[in-house]
């Protein structure tokens, strides 16, 4: 036999007639890049052709031997994306919902994240954007800082109480010309390069970038 070919029907080249080894391979290869949720492994087969009854048979025992855990992906997001990006509850959410993950999964992995954990998160990052932007005008600073938790998901009356603290407690020069008793102007679509810097605001968009074809 020639270099470079391999014998047909082999395990590495499932044939076209045989379309539950084309879904194990479709799924190994993405399970291999990262960690992928039901309903994302379930629309890759579907553009990669694959029976309904065929990708059914491949996730359930995937899903038996634990390769496909919805509830251990979200609880691992929750944890990844709020420490490492500072995303709300509320944000974390939204996104587990986008991977297809159902609401008592959800449910059960955003109410890993203690509120109080929540709050100090949100603190932290008030706290830094405040300390970046020292210097500038106070309504400017109030701005960025809302428009950076309002990205993240944060409720406008906790982004206002803690950027309010954080001002005051920077002396009565770090709050002239502001006034606490409204709260200070959000945008939320006046991203700054800092966050902007962070990548997008989700990941994993398996189904513009995999390669399905085999």
């Amino acid at each position: 036999m020639p270099l470079g070919r391999r014998a047909s029907g082999s395990p590495s080249e499932p044939t076209s007639d045989d379309p539950e080894a084309r879904a194990r391979l479709i799924c190994l290869r993405l399970l291999t890049a990262e960690p992928r949720t039901r309903a994302e492994l379930a629309q890759a087969l579907r553009r990669g052709g694959i029976p309904a009854d065929a990708a059914e048979a491949v996730l359930g025992r995937f899903t038996d031997v634990g390769l496909i855990d919805d509830a251990a992906f979200a609880r691992a997001w929750v944890e990844s994306r709020h420490y490492s990006r500072g995303l709300s509850r509320r944000t974390l959410s939204v996104e587990l919902r986008r991977h297809g993950v159902n609401t008592d999964e959800i449910r059960e992995a955003v109410g890993s994240l203690d509120p109080e954990q929540e709050v100090a998160t949100a603190r932290r990052l008030v706290e830094q954007k405040m300390a970046s932007t020292r210097g500038q005008p106070p309504e400017a600073r109030a701005r960025r800082a809302a428009g950076l938790l309002a990205r993240k998901g944060y409720p406008p009356g906790l982004v206002y109480r803690l950027i309010k603290e954080t001002l005051e407690r920077e002396g009565p020069g770090a709050t002239a010309g502001l006034d606490l008793e409204t709260e200070p102007y959000s945008d939320p679509d006046e991203a700054d390069a800092d966050d902007l810097a962070q990548g997008p605001a989700l990941t994993g968009e398996f189904d513009r970038q995999a390669d399905y074809s085999l």
